[in-house]
């Protein structure tokens, strides 16, 4: 259902997240490239909202399960003039070696992914990065006070409609089954927006 919603909402997308990507998200996505080099994954590259702020000399690979998205992220790759390899396939299963990437970043991909499909998109995740290499998260959640949970549950039903998106994926809860270290668990908008930084198993 995500994904023929993400084909027919494509186009405007970016219109629709405006005003959250000026007032919450630009400041947040150089946080999530931060000190990262070398081979580098975008996990759910979208229409590439993050190629602005990825570092000078890195190798970035970007994936998305929807050609749609990806289309309109090919067209910013022009625009911007950045050097990203563009894949459609599924942050699931994407086909690429073991190890290959030094390091991955999800900016707000796991929050679109049902329960299910949590563990089997880290443990991809952490087969794909190699050995002692970090995973960044960053998705919303649930803020613990109760008025301001109050509102966001009002707005869940929209925001599950308009970006296939859910505030309760406690993503974090998965990490240990995939074999996946918690490094660092901290908020970046307020008390509902948190970046989690997961290393893959065996450093070098």
């Amino acid at each position: 259902m995500a994904h023929s919603m993400y084909r027919s909402i494509a186009r405007f997308y970016d219109l629709l997240d405006l005003p959250f990507e000026r007032g919450r998200y630009a400041p947040i996505r150089p946080v999530m490239f931060a000190g990262l080099s070398g081979r580098l994954l975008d996990a759910g590259v979208g229409t590439g909202r993050n190629m602005a702020f990825y570092p000078a000399g890195a190798d970035v690979t970007g994936i998305d399960l929807r050609a749609a998205m990806l289309s309109r992220a090919a067209a910013r790759r022009e625009r911007l003039g950045v050097a990203v390899e563009l894949l459609e396939c599924d942050v699931c299963d994407t086909r690429l070696p073991d190890g290959h990437f030094d390091a991955a970043v999800a900016t707000f991909l796991f929050c679109v992914l049902d329960h299910g499909l949590q563990l089997p998109a880290l443990k991809e995740l952490a087969r794909i990065v190699k050995p002692g290499g970090e995973i960044r998260i960053l998705e919303y959640q649930y803020s613990p006070r109760p008025w301001k949970r109050f509102v966001m549950r009002l707005w869940a039903p929209w925001v599950r409609f308009a970006y296939g998106a859910s505030f309760d994926r406690n993503t974090e809860q998965y990490l240990p089954e995939a074999g996946l270290e918690i490094i660092e668990e901290r908020y970046l908008f307020e008390d509902i927006i948190k970046l989690i930084v997961a290393r893959t198993p065996g450093r070098e």
